[in-house]
């Protein structure tokens, strides 16, 4: 009983992370990791992000976005204000974190960027944990184990219900035996008596 509901638990974690990455190709949606607090309190650091590719037109004012730079990490700030960008599809975009107290020094010219849809808050502790080679090698083996037990062959109920019936009636039938030889021996034991 237990182990079908494990088993049930397992299905739909299965189910549900299959729908995710569906989900987040479909829709250019990923995670990020925040390392610094330039974004606290909203967003402290340790925090992930689930992030979702724009273009720039779609970007407004007090939109939390990701910029990608060139040869450096991207940065994921508060979008202060939008201005037109040299192209028609393009975007000039002053950025500040809400723990800083100036704006990032360089305006930032983009054609797209990833908007921040949710964040949480500590998460990012059990991603890097998930990232550990022995914590992978453990989720692995246990679902590897998890899927042999649920197609290990078991004895059908309907067979074990048969054996069941059939010990039942090889032990009515010894016993029934037992009484009978022991009436023989009863029935034998008069007649001796009789003939002495």
């Amino acid at each position: 009983m237990a182990g079908d509901v494990l088993l049930w638990v397992a299905a739909f974690g299965g189910t549900v992370c299959i729908v995710l990455v569906v989900f987040a190709y479909a829709f250019d949606i990923t995670l990020i990791m925040f390392r610094t607090g330039s974004m606290a309190p909203a967003i402290p650091a340790g925090s992930v992000a689930v992030v979702q590719r724009i273009p720039a037109s779609d970007v407004h004012v007090g939109d939390v976005v990701t910029v990608d730079r060139v040869d450096e990490l991207p940065v994921t700030h508060r979008v202060r204000a939008v201005a037109p960008g040299a192209m028609a599809d393009e975007r000039t975009l002053t950025l500040r974190g809400d723990a800083n107290e100036q704006d990032d020094p360089f305006p930032y010219e983009v054609a797209s960027v990833r908007r921040v849809i949710v964040a949480i808050p500590g998460a990012a502790v059990v991603v890097v944990a998930f990232g550990n080679p022995f914590v992978l090698g453990g989720v692995t083996l246990a679902a590897a184990l998890l899927v042999g037990w649920a197609f290990w062959p078991r004895e059908p109920a309907r067979r074990r219900d048969r054996d069941d019936g059939a010990r039942d009636a090889g032990d009515g039938a010894v016993l029934a035996g037992v009484h009978e030889a022991d009436a023989v021996a009863r029935d034998v034991g008069a007649h001796d008596e009789g003939r002495t």
